[in-house]
């Protein structure tokens, strides 16, 4: 399971012209799925992402969780951060999960998520196209 997590200071995603889902002040999340993948895996992730001590106080400094913030997350569902660059030019994704395993572990990543904060989402495989405003910038990678 690999999350690439932005904390932004606005994100939205639009389908065909039209923004569909749209949050402010919280975290961009990208989540992709490899094959043994599971929910155990992805409930430690939710606990990870949810705890991240990435905002800041008032000292300015990065002591602040998006619970402490009372933050949104947009959630995405991204394929391709299992893509491999190692043989050739052209991707290879023989390391992502299937795709109907993967919308299912999507949607209980969803729905867990959406247990602490305000959650929306990206349509599961659809072409989307994602405007962010990454604040700070801060972005981390977290494989699991």
């Amino acid at each position: 399971m690999k999350f690439l997590i932005q904390r932004i200071s606005k994100a939205s995603i639009s389908i065909e012209g039209k923004i569909t889902a749209q949050v402010e002040n919280g975290l961009l999340v990208f989540a992709g799925f490899t094959h043994n993948d599971n929910e155990e895996k992805m409930e430690k992730a939710v606990n990870k992402i949810i705890g991240m001590r990435i905002f800041e106080d008032d000292e300015g400094k990065m002591n602040n969780s998006i619970l402490d913030m009372k933050g949104e997350i947009l959630l995405v569902s991204q394929f391709t951060l299992y893509g491999s660059l190692k043989k050739g030019k052209r991707p290879s994704f023989e390391e992502s999960m299937n795709k109907d395993e993967a919308e299912m572990l999507f949607k209980k990543l969803l729905m867990r998520f959406s247990k602490y904060v305000k959650t929306q989402s990206g349509v599961f495989g659809a072409y989307m196209q994602i405007a962010l405003i990454n604040d700070g910038p801060v972005t981390f990678l977290l494989e699991l």
